[in-house]
């Protein structure tokens, strides 16, 4: 919580405002980011959320550029969301950002320490998605704020 907390008061420090991320959309962007295009259904599946919420979330990031609504790269009847170069830079912009700030949390921390601290987080938010069933894809060059 506290983390949160901190996340919440020192953002946009040092960057424009306009640049930052509602949580919701920096978590659409990085999961259609890590899996590719992706339909409501789809989206609804990977986070247990309702089409109606996905349909406002979609909306707002089509709004603001981030995502571009395309057909079914693979064929399908449903069309699929991708994310756009603004959407990218967007995503980029906000995860240096918050990288930055737990870089500064940590500056003290002996490299092994936060390397121990990313691996039980890491399990940790791997522990509860598949708790809950749904399983977030990840890759080994995630890097170390994963």
């Amino acid at each position: 919580m506290l983390l949160s907390r901190y996340m919440h008061l020192h953002k946009g420090r040092g960057r424009r405002t306009g640049s930052v991320l509602d949580r919701s959309a920096y978590v659409l962007l990085s999961r259609i980011r890590m899996q590719g295009p992706m339909s409501i259904g789809q989206l609804g599946d990977a986070f247990g959320l309702d089409a109606s919420t996905l349909n406002r979330q979609t909306a707002a990031a089509m709004r603001a550029g981030l995502v571009e609504r395309i057909p079914d790269p693979e064929g399908g009847m449903a069309r699929k969301f991708r994310i756009t170069e603004e959407g990218e830079r967007r995503l980029e912009e906000e995860r240096t950002g918050n990288v930055a700030a737990l870089d500064h949390i940590m500056a003290e921390w002996p490299e092994e320490d936060v390397t121990a601290f990313a691996d039980y987080l890491r399990r940790f938010n791997a522990d509860i998605e598949r708790l809950h069933g749904m399983p977030w894809p990840r890759t080994e060059s995630a890097g170390r704020h994963a």
